[in-house]
């Protein structure tokens, strides 16, 4: 992974991260904490996706992707802390 491509993932991870934050709970969460729930949210979404069959090209799809993994791990996360 070339540098740029990791500045990529962070930007996009940050934002997407920023954009779940704001979903979920009304705000964000400060950027190293966006950042890491939109990567992780990357991983997440790449992983539904991949076992529902939809496929993203660009930027635009990764972003996507990202941001509805963040929501959906952000949503999981928020049930188990209120149990």
């Amino acid at each position: 992974m070339s540098s740029m491509q990791i500045l990529v993932f962070v930007v996009v991870g940050g934002m997407a991260g920023w954009i779940a934050g704001v979903v979920i709970h009304g705000g964000g969460q400060g950027i190293l904490l966006n950042v890491l729930v939109g990567i992780l949210g990357a991983f997440v979404g790449g992983w539904l996706f991949g076992a529902m069959g939809i496929g993203t090209a660009g930027l635009g799809g990764l972003f996507l992707m990202a941001t509805m993994g963040a929501v959906i791990l952000l949503a999981l996360l928020r049930l188990i802390a209120r149990r």
